[in-house]
């Protein structure tokens, strides 16, 4: 029998992943060098969607959704700045293959095609012998023996495909509501409201949000701008760019009223508007592989409250502070030398060090408050609703130029520091849901255009601002939306949105296939996503043993990883996991079939 390799997934993770297989291949996989017999290989895909793009970057999604990244800062191919054990293989970013401008914001389409090009070009470059099916069906259970070929059971078959290994590249996966949204959805049902339940937006009906009707929306992340866009333009509705700048919104008619609020009652921070020039801050410093191999150390392992925050807010501090002294020297009292010098020294989080900051940098709107960047309205109380909706339009404005203005390049070298720390932290697994979200809200905001957008649309009354720390309540035959930001102050509506994805656990997850594999007896971890060997990706049981024949990747694992793409020359956690699974997994094919043959 031919080796067989089934990979569950067939998007960016899966796509990442053969690239890799067809880059280690010359040197892993018998046959591939020239003038030897090739070794046999069926790779399964099991995916409904296409391969490359999958479920996210599929093609049949809405021309209006935009990527949420530059297209100069996406790639799929690894480069000197990442630290893995099988060969760099260089290719083009998204902008050098599609040939548009590298500052553009482009569609999410045109992603989904640049990953069905990456996937082609991978497939193309696989070794003679090597051969990849893909089954347009869903995954549904996983059995074998440890020792033995495995059985992966898809929807719609009566016979499971046979693997020697298995690969989980799911994506982001649904789940199963929680209590609460079991509340809300059982009281829209028997009062005929409408309840959507946090999913990826673009999947979402939202044919029953009426228009000029009021809509509570929960959330203020990526999910909203989507929802934003496709009930306003999605609906007709039009932009005019006035002779300042300014947008105003002409709607059509057809929009309902979004009042959106959630638990920093803000949008995320706008991508940041400008390039990098001058020195850039030396990165790791203070969180770096040495401080992660003695965190992993510690027995029963790091707190991330009391062991790992003082390290990343210390490490987030210095680039900050690195950039400002040698960027905008004007703006200090000291010596960077001097001040560097001190805050090497200061425990993190002390008032030792707060007092060095104090006294070397003289505006406070210079130094760096993580907290208040976190919660900026947290004891703000607005006298009523339109005292609000000022404020939030004056707090985007000032988000808006400050993003885009030089001056402020601290704000770009604690980004780059951010990207540095993700990289370090996925060798620590399960952190949490806090720290994703602070770094999402910090790094990985919206495009500057659509803020533009969002305060025309505040301006226009289609979008109402809510206020932080968002509760819904059910009340009358209605959902009711309220926030401290502004006491007493209550918004009653036939229709609530739950803007965001659903959190990936193994429990609650509505993957059959994950379902089954916990069932089984694989590891969750506390925040209830799939262990994984930090090494290669393999399953963990409950009792820490890898899985020889199982592994998985992405983020319903513990081990993370970015999103569908990585930012080029910042060294790709998500590239060297990739590349050690796929390793593992051509050695292991390769000696199977070497003890096969003989």
């Amino acid at each position: 029998m031919n080796a067989s390799l089934v990979v569950v997934g067939a998007g960016p993770r899966a796509t990442g992943l053969l690239e890799r297989l067809a880059a280690n291949a010359p040197a892993l996989w018998p046959g591939a060098s020239p003038g030897r017999t090739p070794g046999e290989l069926d790779i399964h895909l099991v995916d409904p969607h296409p391969p490359g793009g999958g479920r996210i970057w599929r093609q049949e999604q809405s021309p209006l959704l935009w990527m949420n990244s530059m297209a100069e800062d996406v790639t799929m191919f690894t480069d000197e700045s990442v630290t893995l054990d099988g060969p760099v293989s260089p290719g083009p970013t998204l902008h050098e293959w599609a040939g548009v401008d590298g500052t553009h914001f482009p569609g999410r389409r045109l992603g989904g095609a640049y990953l069905r090009w990456v996937y082609e070009r991978a497939v193309a470059a696989l070794p003679p012998g090597v051969r990849v099916h893909h089954h347009p069906r869903r995954a549904i259970r996983l059995h074998g023996p440890r020792g033995g070929r495995q059985q992966v059971w898809i929807e719609g078959r009566t016979e499971p495909l046979t693997a020697d290994l298995v690969v989980l590249a799911l994506g982001h996966v649904g789940s199963e509501p929680d209590a609460e949204q079991r509340r809300l959805a059982a009281h829209a049902a028997r009062h005929g409201l409408v309840h959507l339940p946090p999913d990826y937006t673009a999947d979402t009906d939202l044919s029953g949000l009426a228009a000029g009707e009021p809509v509570l929306v929960r959330g203020f992340g990526l999910a909203f701008v989507d929802l934003m866009v496709l009930l306003t333009e999605g609906r007709g509705g039009r932009y005019r760019e006035g002779p300042g700048g300014e947008l105003t919104y002409l709607p059509s008619g057809r929009e309902p009223v979004l009042h959106v609020g959630s638990r920093r009652g803000v949008p995320y921070h706008s991508k940041i508007g400008y390039t990098w020039t001058g020195e850039r801050p030396p990165l790791p410093r203070f969180f770096g592989p040495p401080q992660v191999d003695e965190l992993l150390a510690r027995p029963g392992g790091p707190d991330f409250t009391r062991d790992v925050w003082p390290l990343v807010d210390k490490e987030l501090g210095f680039a900050h502070y690195h950039r400002l002294f040698t960027g905008h020297p004007d703006r200090t009292r000291t010596a960077w030398s001097d001040f560097e010098e001190k805050y090497a020294a200061a425990d993190p989080l002390s008032p030792e060090l707060a007092a060095l900051v104090a006294s070397s940098v003289p505006d406070p709107a210079d130094r760096l408050d993580l907290a208040t960047l976190d919660r900026p309205l947290d004891g703000l109380r607005y006298p009523n609703a339109d005292a609000l909706q000022d404020g939030l339009r004056a707090y985007v404005r000032a988000d808006l130029t400050r993003r885009h203005d030089p001056a402020h390049s601290p704000d770009l070298a604690v980004f780059l520091a951010l990207l540095s720390v993700y990289g370090q932290l996925t060798r620590l697994g399960d952190l949490g849901t806090w720290w994703h979200g602070f770094f999402s809200y910090l790094a990985s905001g919206p495009p500057g255009p659509r803020l533009r957008q969002l305060l025309a649309l505040s301006r226009a009354g289609v979008v109402r601002f809510l206020g932080a720390g968002m509760s819904v309540t059910v009340e009358d035959g209605a959902f009711q939306g309220h926030s401290p930001s502004v006491p007493g102050h209550r918004i009653t509506a036939r229709a609530l949105v739950e803007a965001r994805l659903p959190q990936p656990t193994l429990r609650g997850t509505t993957d059959p296939l994950l379902r089954h594999l916990h069932a089984q007896g694989a590891r969750a971890t506390p925040a209830g996503l799939l262990a994984v060997d930090p090494a290669d990706g393999r399953v963990l049981d409950r009792a820490g043993v890898p899985h020889p024949r199982r592994f998985a990747l992405g983020p319903h694992t513990d081990a993370g990883g970015a999103g569908a793409f990585t930012r080029p020359r910042t060294g790709g956690p998500a590239f060297r996991q990739n590349d050690a699974t796929a390793r593992t997994v051509l050695a292991f094919l390769r000696d199977l079939s070497c003890r096969t043959a003989a």
